[in-house]
């Protein structure tokens, strides 16, 4: 049976490599937190790294090996599981001393908890049996934070045999990776992003671990990244009627949040949040009703209860006042804090050398990047050395990279079977055919910086785990992407966990001098200038279909500004000085709405 959370933040998925470890960082001091299932390579490292460590048998799987991704997922997995388990039994028979890990366990709580004001009395207790009995029921309440796992639904590329015979369906990435989860010893939750993908969702009928057990529970639930209601509503109707319940809603920011940004069509983050509070009853009871009715058509229990659904949101939140606000305002069960907690090393993996550029980068160090082989746009860090070692091969007359992973391969433009547009194979064949077809200069330089942008992320996003902990052959000359949000503006040094967990919870300050908006006011600003970017690529060509969805992105702005204007009294109670200059940036991004929209219909 899964634990209720002790605490109101997960750290989210972040890269490949970045909380690839994070549970055996933070899962036994009550911390959920997701790592990427898409580098079975990584996991398979991690695994030997992490065998070693602790002294644990370890029997390398080969890729030659039947089944192997779904097997080394599995393998990884089950290490982990079993870590955090001798981990959290170590700490409970610590003792309740200032420098132990029960205390801090404790200490990190929220002040908001229950566990954490019996913790506070034990502390003022003098009679030592007294004393003693609460200790002991404070160790018997310890329980791990969640060690959940993301998988994105569109990383689902076919695979072949050594012979080189196609695989069937359930051995693609996608579903491996979800059979690698189901098959392991972990009681948590399998986080999808990146939108729907039916295959995917079939399949998860085939295990009982996503079904209710004989107590009433899931050993195994679901989450879905979502970044609007209409989303929510649509995968939680297809995955209900299938007999699967969504337990977890994950909304995140379109745009301010890290790697890859999937922007609504200018819906704001309050308002959807807002959509969520209005009609969260009528989602459940809508969700239970289908839910119910396939369970009862397979003949199987149908519980009496809805069971339980979590709304939680992630991207952007940067003050203890944002995370509370979020939480009491719209009913939030979580936030999800990412980009602040690549300056922890207890709980994230980061190289030192990329470490240090996260610590010194400004806010134009950080941009939505085209380098993503996806085609989606990517939060990013400027300077990265992997972006040093695009432009070397650049220089050298051999741009691209080495494609050896392929997890990110979708693109039969030249060839039958997919490769990726950061490949090396790829970007030859690209120039070759832009170079044939004698373009004027200025569309000639434009379209090949659009090829030359692309970057491997299979092995930047994985790199640092390598360089870390100097795994592998020529760990250091790996070169890493790395793929904050722009929230790292506002965090300037090294923080230790207790340290960003007091942040979160108001007992510390971690910003730095810069001066920070409101989250939902850094959102809005990040929109504007994408609905005007965009409507620059378009260059006054607009179809009219392009023409209603600039008009439609605009509206859904200019009522997102109505909507944050009529929150201020909300957002700020009692809090004039900041009402009145937060509707001053409100009222300047409108100007700078209104003035961009009025130039796209002087040009239409």
């Amino acid at each position: 049976m899964q634990q209720p959370s002790l605490h109101t933040f997960h750290i989210p998925v972040m890269g490949l490599s970045f909380s690839i470890d994070s549970p055996l960082k933070v899962a036994r001091f009550g911390i959920s937190s997701v790592l990427s299932l898409s580098d079975d390579t990584l996991l398979e490292q991690m695994r030997a790294h992490y065998s070693l460590q602790y002294q644990k048998a370890y029997a390398p799987i080969s890729a030659k090996e039947e089944d192997y991704r779904a097997r080394r997922i599995t393998a990884y997995l089950n290490l982990v599981d079993e870590i955090v388990e001798v981990q959290l039994e170590t700490l409970r028979q610590e003792e309740f001393t200032p420098a132990s890990e029960i205390t801090k366990f404790f200490e990190l709580l929220p002040d908001t908890s229950r566990l954490r004001s019996h913790y506070l009395q034990m502390l003022q207790t003098t009679d030592p049996q007294q004393k003693q009995q609460q200790q002991q029921e404070l160790r018997q309440a310890i329980v791990p934070g969640s060690i959940d796992v993301n998988i994105m639904t569109k990383l689902d590329r076919a695979n072949y045999s050594p012979d080189g015979e196609l695989l069937p369906q359930e051995f693609s990435d996608a579903q491996s990776a979800l059979r690698g989860f189901a098959n392991s010893t972990v009681k948590s939750s399998v986080v999808f992003s990146a939108g729907m993908n039916m295959r995917l969702y079939s399949y998860l009928d085939q295990f009982a671990c996503f079904s209710l057990n004989e107590k009433g529970c899931f050993d195994k639930k679901i989450t879905i990244k979502v970044s609007d209601y209409r989303s929510a509503l649509v995968q939680g109707k297809i995955l209900a009627k299938k007999g699967l319940w969504v337990s977890e809603f994950r909304i995140e920011s379109g745009l301010n949040c890290g790697g890859h940004a999937f922007a609504t069509d200018g819906y704001l983050l309050g308002p959807i949040l807002e959509e969520f509070k209005q009609n969260r009853e009528a989602l459940e009871s809508e969700l239970y009703s289908l839910y119910a009715s396939a369970l009862a058509a397979k003949g199987l229990h149908v519980p009496l209860q809805v069971p339980g659904l979590r709304i939680t949101v992630q991207g952007g939140i940067g003050t203890a006042n944002e995370h509370n606000f979020l939480l009491e305002h719209y009913k939030l069960d979580a936030t999800g804090w990412g980009t602040p907690f690549l300056l922890v090393p207890e709980a994230t993996t980061v190289d030192a050398p990329t470490l240090e550029k996260l610590v010194h980068a400004q806010a134009t160090d950080l941009y939505l990047s085209p380098i993503s082989p996806l085609g989606v746009p990517f939060n990013a860090l400027r300077g990265s050395s992997s972006e040093e070692m695009k432009n070397y091969r650049i220089e050298k007359d051999k741009p691209g990279s080495p494609c050896v992973k392929k997890h990110l391969v979708s693109n039969t433009e030249f060839t039958k079977e997919p490769i990726c547009t950061a490949s090396r194979q790829y970007q030859r064949k690209k120039l070759q055919q832009l170079l044939a077809q004698q373009l004027p200069e200025h569309v000639w330089q434009a379209e090949k910086a659009k090829v030359l942008a692309k970057e491997c992320l299979c092995e930047g996003l994985a790199n640092s785990a390598l360089l870390l902990y100097n795994i592998g052959r020529k760990a250091m000359a790996k070169s890493v992407a790395i793929c904050p949000g722009p929230n790292l503006a506002f965090f300037s040094r090294v923080f230790k966990l207790q340290e960003m967990a007091d942040h979160i919870y108001g007992r510390f300050n971690a910003l730095n001098q810069t001066y920070r908006p409101h989250m939902f006011l850094n959102e809005l600003n990040m929109y504007i200038d994408y609905w005007v970017k965009k409507k620059e690529e378009l260059a006054g060509e607009y179809s009219e279909k392009q023409q209603k969805y600039l008009q439609s992105f605009w509206q859904n702005l200019q009522e997102g500004i109505t909507y944050y204007k009529n929150l201020l009294p909300s957002l700020f109670p009692n809090e004039l000085e900041r009402q009145v200059i937060m509707l001053d940036e409100l009222l300047e991004a409108e100007d700078k709405l209104l003035e961009a929209n009025y130039n796209s219909l002087a040009v239409l």
